[in-house]
């Protein structure tokens, strides 16, 4: 008997994957349905729009944070209207000035560094690992005398690795604000994600895990750490606090507590629709991880791949799957032959295509572009200057990045297109001559 080879779809050969693809990759603003339509019509329905118009305990922000805060375990959260809002209130909250110097990785959503910016402060940039995240030892390499704190970012859905990033913060005395933007939900060793720094963020934008179309949330389990970043989100927040205030002492607490701040606060809206994506959240997550574990020995089985690093497969949160290829051109061609079966996935890196995701394409941080007339926060760089930044300044992140292949997961995957992909991927595999 004669055994007819298969035919790759890029060659001719029928699709491995004929399922409906999902219509997008999106997580939270999938499970949008009755109840947040409901929670919305009941915000407008009672005309309070604004968490300090009515009852404390009817706050939809209110409830949103005291949900967080039993998922998390964190001692205090703060809603706030973005992910970036967040960032800028938990740096302020940390102390972060301006001139000082904060490790940020090169891999990192372009907010990351913008925040820094907004205070102040020089964003430098630190190399990623495999595991798409912080690498724990250039971080030290790039601590210096004027370094006050690090942005460790959880890229992916993928822990960073706090253990050791933790052990290095604390021996050389630096803050740990975590970016959980892409990760709500994660853990490492058990515990979640964004409590371990001194403080946390998380993002409830339109692409993430729970979204609110906006928002953010700070956590923390330090008293003074959570009231200073209050005070920055509202400019009034110490008058509102000092309103409230059950004594004179506490009202003269807050009143000499107050500080220059800005109008980050969380409207009831946005907390309505975020306190019933955050019930979704576990269900989301479940399915995702499942999606994943199914997926990865397929990918495993390609010649010549090598798996992303997980610092923690447990508190993985399974929205995404990365294997690296020997170089960038191998992984160019693989990832047009799995399209061609119908698998959803790409490349990372591209000099071509501007993601700003990636150092490589932050403009107006390469260029070191100021909104200010003075060119701040440049210019406020303590002498001699020393922050600088290239496109080839961190050559390991862009090596990774150009040698990465990435599939997208979301939880509206359909069992049946979740095994033709797997069958996509290993047909692809078995033919794969690299």
């Amino acid at each position: 008997m004669i055994e007819i080879a298969e035919v790759l779809a890029i060659n001719g050969g029928p699709k491995a994957v004929t399922e409906p693809a999902p219509p997008n990759l999106l997580h939270g603003t999938n499970e949008i349905g009755e109840e947040e339509i409901r929670a919305v019509t009941n915000v407008l329905r009672s005309k309070v729009l604004f968490r300090y118009a009515a009852d404390p305990s009817k706050s939809t922000v209110a409830q949103l944070e005291a949900l967080f805060a039993a998922k998390t375990g964190a001692r205090y959260v703060l809603g706030v209207n973005s992910g970036t809002s967040a960032l800028i209130a938990g740096l302020i909250a940390l102390k972060v000035s301006q001139g000082d110097e904060v490790l940020i990785p090169a891999y990192t959503y372009i907010a990351t560094a913008s925040a820094v910016m907004a205070v102040g402060a020089l964003p430098v940039l630190v190399e990623m690992d495999e595991s798409l995240s912080m690498d724990p030892q250039d971080m030290e390499r790039k601590i210096t005398d004027r370094t006050t704190a690090v942005i460790p970012v959880h890229m992916r859905g993928i822990p960073c690795d706090m253990g050791r990033i933790m052990e290095i913060a604390r021996r050389r005395k630096i803050a740990v604000l975590e970016d959980c933007a892409q990760t709500n939900g994660g853990t490492f060793g058990g515990r979640a994600l964004g409590t371990f720094g001194d403080a946390g963020i998380f993002s409830l934008q339109h692409y993430k895990i729970a979204a609110s179309g906006e928002g953010g949330l700070v956590i923390t389990n330090d008293r003074d750490t959570y009231e200073r970043a209050a005070v920055y989100h509202d400019s009034a927040y110490a008058f509102w606090m000092e309103e409230r205030a059950q004594d004179p002492a506490a009202a003269e607490q807050w009143k000499n507590m107050c500080f220059l701040g800005e109008n980050f606060r969380m409207s009831e809206l946005h907390g309505a629709v975020a306190l019933e994506q955050l019930k979704k959240r576990d269900r989301i997550l479940a399915r995702t991880r499942m999606i994943k574990r199914h997926l990865w020995p397929a990918c495993e089985g390609i010649p010549g791949a090598v798996m992303e690093g997980l610092n923690d497969r447990a508190g993985d949160c399974g929205i995404s799957l990365v294997f690296f290829m020997p170089d960038a051109a191998s992984a160019v061609n693989i990832a047009a032959i799995l399209a061609a079966e119908g698998v959803r996935c790409g490349t990372v890196f591209s000099k071509q295509f501007p993601d700003r995701h990636i150092f490589y394409h932050w403009d107006y941080v390469m260029n070191k572009r100021s909104a200010h007339r003075n060119g701040a926060p440049w210019s406020l760089e303590k002498n001699p200057p020393r922050v600088s930044y290239t496109k080839d300044m961190c050559p390991r992140t862009i090596a990774l990045l150009e040698r990465a292949v990435m599939l997208p997961i979301t939880q509206i995957m359909t069992d049946p297109y979740v095994d033709q992909v797997v069958g996509a991927i290993q047909k692809v595999a078995r033919s794969w001559k690299g």
